[in-house]
């Protein structure tokens, strides 16, 4: 199977698998005990999860008792909403689903950003709504939620204007607004600095680089409001309880010191040639195809607008899911969306608020790479996937126009 669905999971690095492989035999033999424990397999348990902390927290350029180690990117996103309940919350109209249901749980009110057809934030709005309701409530904490990349069409979002927009409500007396960032799809891909960004918290998992699924990470400006999701124990300093998982850490400390290392954001920029070589193709052999992810527009903060790995790309008429199948039938994993979503009768929420267009979104495909991609295997699905949408289409009963074309019709 070729395997284009790096932005759901990425393969696990032998690194990471003989990191927790080497613990795992250290349990057996009962000489690694739990972290909390003071006898000598418990202090060496102790001391594999300061070493992993400490590497895991270089990737983004904090201290290490700033950094949370979780379950999950959700578990962390959700803290950090939980934390804010009965409080204004701002998010972006495509957060990930860990994030939006969160806001509309615990905010009071949620406010949703609305992005352009790029997936770009309209940052006017942000600060015109985030200043009338600071003035409202000088007092009130107020959060600001805003994701760092997409995961469905890659868009990298402006944190930096985000935080700045922050920085001077601060300055003018409305001291109580924080900023967190969902990074989960960023971090390898492009570099990232929470204390140079002025975050406040930031989330991250283990498997978007190479990790084990079950672990991940939230970092918490120290001096920020924070409230515990889980309560219990007094592990990772009363923060998060339950037993510290020392295997998945080393794991997930693996991974992280290979993307230090190796500067694997670097390494990204011939990924980013395969997957633009991947968008020229395609437009060619399928001319109503329409690429989503924004491949040109140069942001000011970052190198690129968008992640190197991921290319988003609506068939007119196609119907996604039926494509993913056809493809999948042919050797070729590709993702319609986020794997969360997985199963969902709705069409994309991230597209509908970009194009306001059902059908658009319901025939998107997601093919997104990690750094073993090779043009091969790109040019084996340029061999097929014409062939594909060909054969849905021709059992489509929806319009085949291309999106710009309908919406020159309606106008």
């Amino acid at each position: 199977m070729i395997y284009f669905d790096a932005s759901a999971t990425t393969p696990l690095l032998p690194e990471a698998r003989e990191a927790m492989v080497n613990l795992m035999d250290l349990s057996i033999s009962g000489n690694l005990g739990n972290a909390s424990s003071l006898h000598t397999a418990g202090s060496r348990a102790k001391g594999e999860l300061i070493r992993a902390r400490t590497e895991i927290a270089k990737l983004i350029g904090v201290p290490p008792l700033e950094l949370i180690l979780t379950s999950s990117g959700s578990e962390s996103n959700n803290t950090v909403l939980h934390t804010f309940e009965h409080c204004p919350i701002f998010v972006s109209a495509i957060e990930h689903p860990s994030v939006l249901r969160p806001a509309e749980e615990y905010g009071n009110p949620c406010i949703k950003v609305p992005v352009n057809e790029q997936g770009t934030i309209n940052l006017n709005y942000l600060k015109l709504k985030l200043t009338e309701i600071a003035k409202a409530d000088p007092k009130q904490k107020i959060l600001v939620s805003i994701m760092l990349a997409n995961n469905e069409i890659g868009t990298v979002e402006p944190i930096r204007k985000v935080a700045i927009i922050i920085s001077e409500l601060r300055k003018q007396g409305y001291r109580n607004i924080y900023l967190h960032t969902d990074a989960t799809q960023a971090i390898g891909k492009i570099p990232v600095d929470a204390k140079k960004s002025m975050i406040d918290y930031l989330t991250f998992t283990a498997h978007k680089l190479g990790g084990p699924i079950g672990i991940a990470a939230l970092y918490v400006r120290t001096g920020a409001p924070f409230r515990p999701l889980i309560l219990g124990g007094s592990q990772e300093n009363k923060r998060r309880a339950g037993t510290s998982n020392v295997v998945l850490a080393a794991g997930f400390a693996a991974a992280a010191k290979y993307s230090n290392d190796n500067k694997t954001w670097g390494k990204y920029l011939k990924i980013k040639e395969l997957r633009n070589y991947l968008a020229e193709r395609i437009m060619q052999i399928i001319p109503s195809a329409r690429i989503i992810t924004p491949l040109n527009n140069l942001s000011s903060e970052h190198e690129e607008s968008a992640l190197p790995n991921i290319l988003n790309v609506s068939f007119p008429a196609a119907e996604g899911e039926s494509t993913q199948l056809y493809l999948d039938l042919n050797g070729i994993e590709v993702s319609t969306g986020s794997a969360c979503a997985s199963g969902a009768l709705e069409p994309s929420h991230v597209l509908m608020a970009m194009f306001h267009d059902a059908e658009i979104a319901h025939d998107s495909v997601r093919f997104s790479f990690n750094l073993d991609t090779t043009k091969q295997q790109i040019d084996v699905l340029l061999d097929k996937i014409p062939g594909i949408v060909a054969k849905i289409q021709d059992l489509s009963t929806m319009n085949k126009e291309p999106y710009n074309e309908r919406q020159r019709m309606h106008q």
